[in-house]
This record gives structure tokens, C-alpha cells and sequence, in this order.
């Protein structure tokens, strides 16, 4: 009994509107996540160049000036925000347009001829 209920749920499932509507629920979510590991990847390699940066300050010049944090994580930012963006909705795009193209039509009627 348990097993033909969750047999006929899934069956439920498979129908062209609620498979659609499951399809467009998780290419948005590959969207989001795709946007948030390109920008947590545009954010960390700013920070590795700019460690880096800071170490060949400090060894060019001991008593010279620090490097400033500012001018190298604010641009990464503006940059990850786009690129993330770009890529998330590249992703987001493309999911949709493929949920939409894949679209079964209703079978057709016979003329009666």
C-alpha cells in the first residue's frame, strides 16, 4: 500500500507540467549556484594576488609603504559580480530555453475524414 502510493506520486510527477515546473526549480537553482562558486572564485584569486602583492612590497621595501587591501578587492568585487552574473545567467538562460524547447505537445486529434 505505502509502495503503490509512492509509486503513483512519482507517476504524478512524470506528467509534462509538474516535470517542467521541477526542471525550471533546479536550473534555477544550478544558476545560483553556479553564480555564487564564480564569484567566491573571482573573490579568492583577488586575494591570493594581493597576498602576494603585500610580499613583494614588504621585501622590495621593509620601511615602505603597505599595499592597500582597497585597490585590489573592490574592482575583484565590481569583476565577480559580473562575471558571476554573466555566468549564472548564461546558465539560468539556457536551462530555461531548454525546458521551454522540450515542451511536449498535446496529441492531435484525427481529422474524422
Amino acid at each position: 500500500m505505502l509502495i503503490a502510493a509512492a509509486r503513483r506520486r512519482v507517476a504524478a510527477l512524470r506528467q509534462p507540467v509538474p516535470a517542467a515546473r521541477i526542471a525550471r526549480a533546479l536550473w534555477i537553482a544550478w544558476a545560483a549556484i553556479v553564480c555564487n562558486v564564480v564569484f567566491d572564485r573571482v573573490i579568492v584569486v583577488a586575494g591570493r594576488n594581493y597576498i602576494a602583492a603585500a610580499g613583494r612590497a614588504a621585501r622590495a621595501n621593509p620601511s615602505g609603504p603597505l599595499v592597500n587591501m582597497d585597490e585590489w578587492m573592490r574592482p575583484a568585487v565590481a569583476r565577480g559580480f559580473r562575471i558571476a552574473g554573466a555566468a549564472g545567467g548564461a546558465v539560468l538562460l539556457t536551462g530555461l530555453a531548454a525546458v521551454k524547447k522540450s515542451r511536449v505537445a498535446p496529441p492531435q486529434q484525427p481529422s474524422g475524414r
